[in-house]
């Protein structure tokens, strides 16, 4: 892998990891393009790049995580209650990781299963938001605040972010889905979902960079692997400050159809064998990653 190679991966990575539109499956649809075949080096690096992602949502939501520090240190009762909130929604993800991950490697990733999550994932997004905009005046609420979630809805959120395992599913996607379900306003089903992910991504590159760190050693050099995760970190906080506003202004309908385009658009392409999806060996698989 090239320095330009391992930039774009970044940018693909940090652009994508938290929009509801799967990282993984832009990751592996910018790797085929580009040439890169799937390897254990190749795919744990696209993995531990996502150090980039949890860094820029770190930053961005510094009081909120230094809130939940001081929870643990018993000083701070609802950033303690954040926490236990944030690891029973990870908790299903560990469990059903654990128990599919060989399953899933060996049926869910190449292009052609992620096109199919795309344009799934798509069209549960424009139900999601029909419903949303055509629910009777009984049914519209301003929302839960993140103070409010409760353990079931954590639970439930946890085990929305297992479908995601799914890679093309989105993670991001599942969460906000679920939050939103749940009850939550969009601005409380964002937060919760990015620090639902620094705990579930931070769990998948430690994994994958201690298991395969010889294989990333072996291959790439350590200034190649850091450009890629800054690559990640500063468009993951473009990518993040856009996406607030975004779905502020705007809901999260445009996500559908923009999945609903690309899932046609690869379909094609793999069909006219511009581009292809061999049955290679799958790549590592994080706990909870889409």
């Amino acid at each position: 892998m090239t320095w330009l190679q391992s930039i774009i991966i970044g940018i693909v990575e940090g652009i994508t990891e938290y929009l509801p539109v799967s990282s993984t499956g832009h990751i592996l649809l910018a790797q085929r393009a580009m040439g890169i075949a799937s390897s254990k080096a190749a795919d744990a690096y696209a993995v531990v790049i996502q150090a980039g992602a949890i860094l820029a949502v770190l930053g961005l939501y510094f009081q909120r995580v230094k809130g939940m520090a001081m929870g643990l240190a018993g000083k701070n009762p609802e950033g303690l209650l954040l926490v236990r909130n944030i690891l029973l929604a990870f908790v299903p993800a560990v469990v059903v990781g654990l128990l599919c991950k060989g399953w899933i490697k060996a049926h869910l990733f190449g292009l052609w299963p992620v096109t199919a999550a795309w344009f799934v994932g798509g069209v549960g997004i424009l139900a999601v938001a029909w419903f949303r905009r055509n629910a009777s005046p009984s049914q519209r609420t301003e929302g839960l605040a993140l103070t409010q979630v409760t353990p079931k809805i954590a639970i439930f959120i946890g085990l929305m972010q297992c479908i995601a395992m799914w890679p093309g599913t989105s993670r991001s996607l599942m969460t906000i889905v679920a939050a939103l379900i749940a009850g939550l306003s969009m601005t409380a089903a964002l937060e919760f979902s990015f620090l639902l992910g620094v705990l579930t991504l931070s769990a998948a590159s430690t994994k994958d960079f201690l298991e395969f760190r010889q294989e990333l050693f072996a291959n790439y050099s350590i200034g190649v692997m850091l450009a890629g995760m800054a690559a990640a970190w500063i468009s993951a906080v473009l990518a993040v400050k856009w996406m607030i506003a975004f779905l502020q202004r705007k809901g999260i309908q445009p996500f559908g159809y923009y999945r609903i385009g690309l899932a046609i658009v690869v379909a094609i392409l793999l069909m006219t064998k511009v581009i292809e999806s061999p049955g290679e060996a799958a790549p590592a698989v994080p706990a909870a990653k889409p």
